[in-house]
C-alpha cells in the first residue's frame, strides 16, 4: 500500500477532548462523525486506556454471514498477501466472527483481541473503532490513527463498510480493514465497497427457497430472452449490487426500495416514475413471476439511463457470484433489479416500514418539553392519524402534579381527548374517570401489558363499563381498541387507549406492539417531565420559604416587592427590608448563579448571613466584603479544595446593599457586580445611579466601594435583578428604556410601580428570576429629633438628664421618662466615664422611643455578671433590662451606644 501521508489524526484535539474541554468539529479540526463518538464514549464513562474488552463464544462462526463472507475474505487475503493488512468480519452487534491477515506472520506479533474472533468491538465497549463507528453511523467510515478513542489504537487506521441484507437493509454485519496508518491508500475505499457487495450478494444467494424459485425464475427468464435473440424487456440486466453500485445517493437508494416495495404489495403488473436527486429519475416496473415450484411473486426492476454515472467495475473476484447479464445490452438503458418477492412479504414490509417511521418520527415529536400534560397531547398527535382515529389519554391529578400515585386507579382524570374529528363522544379533558375492573383499561393497569380488543361489539366489559356511552362510540364506527399502560421506572403514570374506526380492518398484534412501543417511549418523558415538574416544585417552594414572608414594621420606607421565577427553572434572586438602629433601613437585592435546588440553598446561606452581618452595623462595603469571604468559603467547599488551594467550585452572586437614614435623609449604596438602581425624583425625572460596580461575590481579595447621595424626601429608590432587563430576544437598552418610561410616575404607590414595572419591563417568558424592590423614602421630621452635645465631665450628667426629661415631657411621654432617664443616665455615665469627647446625646421619637450616645472612642463597652463584691458592672445590665432592644455600631469618627424603648414604658 502506498503511504498518503503522516496523518495520524487529530492527536492535540484528542487530548484537549480527553481533558474535558469541549469544541465543535470545525473548531477542532475533528470530523463530525468522530467527535460525535467521542462524545458518546465520554457519556458512556469509557476510558481510553481500558486494554481489555468483552468476549464471547456465543457466535455463530459457521453462519450465513460466514459462510457468504467466506469466498470473499479469501479473496481480499490473496490481494494483500505479504502485507500488514487485519481484514475482519463482524456481525450486526460487533462480535468479530471471522480474521484473515495479509501476513501469515502477523498475528504472532499482534494481541489476542486483535487475532482472535469473540471479542466485541461495539462502539458502547470498545470506544470509536471502525466497526463500532460503522454500526452507529450505519455507512462506510474511516478511522485514522488519534481518531481512534482507545490508546492501544493510535498508530493503526481502518476503513470499514456495513454488510447488509439487500431486501430487508438490515446491517448484517461489518466488514473491516485494518492496517498501519502508514499504509492507507485511497483505493482501499472502492475496493472495501465491492467486497461487501460481493458479499451481500452472495447472501442474497442464501435467501428462503421460495425466494430462490422466484429469483432463478426471473433469470432464467432472462436467459430464455438472450437464447432467443430477443430482449422483451427494456434495456440490459443488471444485478441489484451493480444497480446499487451506480452513483446514487443514500436517499435515493431508500427512496428506491421504499417505491418497490410498495410496488410488490400492488401485487400487480405496473410501473411507476421514481424522480431522484440532482434532477435524475429512474421507472420502477413491476411484474410477475412465477417459480418452478408454482410460487406466484413479483420482480421490481429499475430502468436507469445509461449515462447515469457508475463505480468502476468489480474486479473479478468480488462478482464471481453475481447474476449473470446478457450479452447484447439495449441502448440507451439499464435494467437493474431491486426486489423479488411474494406480495404479502411486500404489504407486510410496507407496514413495518411504516411502523419504524412512526416511531423515528415520536422520537422526534415526543418530549420537546417538560411538560407532563404537553407531552401526553405529543402521544396523541403522533399517533393520529397514521395508528389510530382516536386517542385518549387518562392521568392521576397526583403525577399531573409532579407527584408519585398511592393508588392511580381511583384518581384517573381525562387529559388528552385528540382523534381526526371532533364531534366523537368521548369523555371531556377534565372529567374523572372511574374505571371498573373488567374494563381493558383495568386490565392492562394492573397487569402492566397492553390490551387489545379488535372488536368491541363483543368486548362486554368495556360495553359494561358505561353501556349508553359504549353505544354512542359505536354508533359513531368506534369498532377496535387497544388500551397501554404509562409505565416509566416501575410507576403508572396514566393509560393510552387508542381507536380505531376509519380503517375497517381490526387491531392486531403488529399494532399492538407499536402502541406499547409509542406509550414507553412517550412515558419516559412524561415520567422525566413529571420529575421535573417535582424538583421544579420543591425548589420554587424552597426559594419561597426562604425570601421574607413579610416586610417589617419601620417608618424610613414605603417598600413594595415581587418575586417571579423563571419558567425554565428557580433561581438564587432574592430581597431583604432590614431595620436598623436609629430609624434606619437597610435593603438588599441579590442573585445567585444558576438554578435548581442548589441556587435556592445558596441564596438562603446568602440571605442569612447578610441578615447577621447587617445586625453587626457595618457598612455596606464592609458588609459586601464578608459576604465576598462567606462565598469564597462556599466555592471552596463545593469545589472540594484545600485550605490553601485556588477555588476551583461554582458559587457565585451578586448582590446591591443599600442604608437609608430618614433622620439625615441620607443613603449610602454599595454594589458587587449588580445591576445599578433606579432613582425617581418627586419631579419625575428618573436615572439610574452611578455606583462603583464592585466585583460580583465570590471572586475574593477585590475591594468594595460605597457612595453616598441625598434623597429628596418621596423619592422612589428601584433595586432589581438582571432578570428583569436581560432577555435573550431583547437588546438591554431597550429594556432600560422601558424601565424608564414605566418609573416616571412618581405620584405611585410603591404597590402601583411594581405592577407597572412587570407589566412593561418583564420578559413574557422570563429565562431567569426576577427580584423587583421598590422603596419611597421618608423623612423623620426635626421636631421629632433632640440632640445635646457636652464635654466628658460627670457633671453634666445630671443636666443632659434634665433637658431630656423636658424634652419627653413636650412629646407627652411623662409616663416613660422613669425608665427613660434611669437608661440615659448609665448611657451618658458609660461615655464620659470610659469614651472619649466629643460625646453627642440624641433622642429621637418614632415607634419607639430611641437613646443615642456618641463618643468618639471605638471601644464598645460589654455586658457581664457582676460579682457581689463589685461596686460596677451593672450598668449595661440594667440598660438591657430596661430597653427592648440595645447596640453598638461604628461610625468614621467613634461610636454609637443606642437603646430603644417602647413607647409604654414605665
Amino acid at each position: 500500500m502506498g503511504v498518503v501521508g503522516d496523518r495520524i489524526g487529530p492527536v492535540r484535539s484528542r487530548d484537549r477532548f480527553l481533558h474535558g474541554e469541549t469544541f465543535d468539529s470545525t473548531e477542532g479540526g475533528v470530523r463530525s462523525p468522530i467527535l460525535s463518538s467521542w462524545e458518546r464514549c465520554r457519556l458512556l464513562g469509557l476510558s481510553p486506556d481500558r486494554s481489555d474488552l468483552p468476549f464471547t463464544q456465543d457466535f455463530d462462526a459457521e453462519g450465513p454471514l460466514v459462510r457468504a463472507a467466506a469466498p470473499v475474505l479469501d479473496r481480499l487475503q490473496s490481494i494483500f498477501a505479504g502485507s500488514r493488512m487485519n481484514i475482519c468480519l463482524a456481525d450486526g452487534h460487533g462480535v468479530v466472527l471471522e480474521r484473515r491477515f495479509g501476513d501469515k506472520a502477523l498475528p504472532r506479533h499482534l494481541a489476542p483481541i486483535q487475532t482472535v474472533p469473540g471479542f466485541v468491538f461495539a462502539e458502547q465497549v470498545a470506544g470509536t473503532n471502525g466497526i463500532g463507528l460503522t454500526l452507529a453511523e450505519r455507512g462506510l467510515v474511516q478511522v485514522y490513527g488519534a481518531e481512534h478513542f482507545a490508546e492501544r489504537s493510535q498508530s493503526s487506521a481502518c476503513t470499514a463498510i456495513p454488510v447488509r441484507d439487500q431486501l430487508s437493509g438490515h446491517i448484517e454485519g461489518v466488514l473491516c480493514l485494518g492496517y498501519p496508518y502508514t499504509d492507507a491508500d485511497p483505493a482501499l475505499v472502492p475496493l472495501v465497497r465491492r467486497a461487501a457487495e460481493a458479499v451481500e450478494r452472495r447472501l442474497m444467494e442464501q435467501s428462503s427457497a421460495r425466494e430462490r424459485g422466484l429469483l432463478q425464475a426471473y433469470l432464467e427468464a432472462g436467459f430464455r430472452a438472450a437464447g432467443n435473440g430477443t430482449e422483451p424487456r427494456d434495456g440490459s440486466p443488471l444485478a441489484m449490487a451493480e444497480l446499487l453500485q451506480s452513483e446514487l445517493d443514500q436517499s435515493d437508494r431508500s427512496l428506491l426500495k421504499e417505491r418497490a416495495t410498495e410496488l410488490m404489495a400492488s401485487a400487480r403488473r405496473a410501473a411507476t416514475e421514481v424522480p431522484l436527486s440532482r434532477g435524475r429519475s429512474v421507472t420502477l416496473v413491476s411484474r410477475p413471476v412465477t417459480s418452478s415450484s408454482g410460487v406466484e411473486g413479483i420482480v421490481i426492476e429499475a430502468l436507469i439511463p445509461e449515462d447515469t454515472e457508475r463505480h468502476a467495475p468489480a474486479p473479478a473476484h468480488a462478482h464471481a457470484d453475481a447474476a449473470p447479464r446478457s450479452p447484447a445490452p439495449a441502448p440507451g438503458m439499464v435494467r437493474g433489479l431491486v426486489l423479488v418477492g411474494e406480495p404479502e412479504v411486500g404489504r407486510y414490509a410496507v407496514a413495518a416500514r411504516r411502523r419504524l417511521e412512526l416511531l423515528a418520527e415520536a422520537g422526534n415529536r415526543i418530549g420537546t418539553t417538560l411538560d407532563v400534560d404537553r407531552t401526553a397531547w405529543e402521544l396523541a398527535e403522533t399517533a393520529v392519524p397514521r395508528l389510530a382515529d382516536f386517542v385518549t389519554i387518562d392521568m392521576p391529578e397526583a403525577v399531573l402534579r409532579g407527584e408519585e400515585s398511592p393508588n392511580p386507579t381511583a384518581e384517573m382524570r381525562r387529559t388528552v381527548v385528540h382523534g381526526i374529528r371532533e364531534d366523537c363522544p368521548f369523555y371531556p379533558v377534565g372529567s374523572q374517570v372511574t374505571l371498573h375492573p373488567t374494563t381493558p383499561h383495568m386490565r392492562c393497569m394492573t397487569t402492566g401489558q397492553p390490551v387489545l380488543e379488535p372488536d368491541l361489539k363483543a368486548a362486554l366489559g368495556w360495553i359494561a363499563q358505561d353501556p349508553a356511552h359504549a353505544e354512542l362510540l359505536l354508533a359513531h364506527n368506534v369498532h377496535s381498541l387497544i388500551t397501554v399502560p404509562l409505565l416509566s421506572r416501575g410507576v403508572l403514570l396514566g393509560i393510552a387507549c387508542f381507536y380505531r374506526s376509519q380503517d375497517p380492518a381490526p387491531y392486531g398484534d403488529d399494532d399492538r406492539a407499536l402502541a406499547r412501543e409509542l406509550a414507553a417511549r412517550a412515558a419516559l418523558c412524561i415520567d422525566n417531565a413529571r420529575r421535573y415538574t417535582r424538583e421544579h416544585t420543591l425548589a420554587l417552594s424552597l426559594q419561597h420559604s426562604l425570601l421574607p414572608r413579610g416586610l417589617p414594621e419601620q417608618g424610613a420606607v414605603e417598600v413594595a416587592h415581587r418575586y417571579l421565577p423563571a419558567e425554565t427553572g428557580v433561581g438564587g434572586d432574592w430581597f431583604d427590608v432590614i431595620p436598623l438602629s436609629g430609624t434606619r433601613v437597610a435593603l438588599l437585592v441579590g442573585d445567585v448563579v444558576g438554578h435548581g435546588l442548589h441556587a435556592a440553598a445558596t441564596m438562603g446561606r446568602l440571605r442569612t448571613a447578610a441578615r447577621n452581618f447587617a445586625e453587626l452595623e457595618l457598612a455596606p462595603d464592609e458588609l459586601l466584603t464578608h459576604l465576598d469571604n462567606l462565598m469564597v468559603r462556599l466555592d471552596r467547599e463545593e469545589g472540594g479544595d484545600p485550605p490553601g488551594a485556588a477555588s476551583t467550585g461554582i458559587v457565585g452572586a451578586t448582590c446591591l446593599y443599600a442604608i437609608y437614614d430618614p433622620t439625615s435623609r441620607q443613603c449610602t449604596l454599595a454594589r458587587a457586580g449588580h445591576p445599578p438602581p433606579a432613582l425617581v425624583l418627586p419631579d419625575g425625572s428618573v436615572s439610574l445611579l452611578d455606583l462603583p460596580a464592585g466585583p460580583p461575590l465570590g471572586l475574593g481579595g477585590l475591594p468594595f466601594e460605597s457612595a453616598e447621595i441625598t434623597l429628596p424626601v418621596h423619592s422612589q429608590l428601584v433595586l432589581y435583578t438582571d432578570g428583569l432587563i436581560e432577555d435573550r430576544h431583547r437588546d438591554i437598552d431597550t429594556a432600560l428604556e422601558q424601565l424608564h418610561r414605566a418609573l416616571s410616575h412618581p405620584d405611585r404607590a410603591p404597590e402601583d410601580t411594581c405592577r407597572a414595572v412587570l407589566d412593561a419591563v418583564a420578559p413574557e417568558h422570563p429565562g431567569d428570576d426576577i427580584a423587583l424592590l421598590v422603596a419611597r423614602t421618608n423623612a423623620l421630621p426635626a421636631d421629632r429629633i433632640a440632640a445635646w452635645d457636652l464635654d466628658a465631665d460627670p457633671a453634666l450628667v445630671g443636666r443632659v438628664r434634665a433637658a431630656a426629661m423636658e424634652q419627653l415631657d413636650r412629646w407627652g411621654l411623662e409616663e416613660s421618662s422613669f425608665a427613660t432617664e434611669l437608661l440615659l443616665s448609665e448611657l451618658v455615665t458609660n461615655a464620659v466615664r470610659y469614651g472619649s469627647a466629643p460625646i453627642r446625646v440624641r433622642l429621637i421619637l418614632d415607634r419607639t422611643l430611641i437613646c443615642e450616645v456618641h463618643d468618639a472612642s471605638n471601644s464598645a463597652p460589654r455586658m457581664r455578671y457582676a460579682a457581689s463584691t463589685d461596686e460596677g458592672g451593672r450598668g449595661l445590665f440594667l440598660v438591657a433590662q430596661l430597653a427592648q432592644a440595645w447596640g453598638t455600631r461604628y461610625t468614621t469618627g467613634g461610636k454609637v451606644i443606642w437603646a430603644e424603648c417602647a413607647l409604654d414604658a414605665a
